[in-house]
């Protein structure tokens, strides 16, 4: 990145960082033909992946201003400080595009959970059953209303469900990681 910005005067690296924030913001994002003597079409999509992953990752992990600088270390001082400074005036609009992005994959949301194990000792059909069960309750959020839900599982249901989150979960580990590259 330190090589593409070099190319770029100080105030033009300040209106090329806001561009790039309107992206990530859904609005309008840089125009390659605006930048097209500067940069070849892949140091160009290069450049704006790197600013793009800066900008969210900033945001992302709260980072300070000195982290900011330190990651920016290969860039000129008036660079890195004109990528801070768009920093700094738009965080809350890439943190209000990078939570919009996190809620459109679900509008649900876990407010809180308990649970308890049980242990059935016989049912109407068996005389002697002695199963665990697990009652899992959870409260979800979705659209501002509460709902409680609850979910009574025995060992096996239980390992599935178990699998089934830990595939989600690696599945939004992966969105959240290519989320960081932008694709133009």
């Amino acid at each position: 990145m330190a090589t593409r910005l070099a190319g770029l005067p100080a105030p033009e690296c300040l209106k090329l960082c806001h561009k790039v924030v309107d992206g990530l913001c859904g609005q309008e994002p840089p125009r390659r033909a605006d930048y097209e003597a500067t940069w070849s079409p892949g140091e160009w999509l290069e450049l704006l992946n790197s600013l793009s992953a800066v900008f969210c990752r900033a945001v992302g992990n709260k980072s300070s201003d000195e982290e900011v600088l330190a990651g920016l270390s290969e860039v000129s001082s008036s660079h890195s400080e004109a990528v801070l400074n768009v920093l700094k005036a738009r965080k809350e609009d890439i943190l209000h595009a990078l939570l919009a992005r996190t809620n459109s994959v679900a509008s649900a949301t876990l407010q809180d959970f308990d649970w308890q194990l049980k242990m059935a000792l016989s049912s109407d059909k068996i005389s002697s059953l002695q199963t665990p069960l697990l009652s899992l309750s959870l409260d979800v959020r979705e659209d501002g209303v509460f709902k409680p839900v609850t979910v009574e599982t025995n060992k096996e249901e239980l390992n599935t469900l178990i699998s089934a989150l830990e595939a989600a979960n690696k599945v939004v580990l992966q969105l959240t990681n290519n989320d960081n590259v932008v694709q133009y």
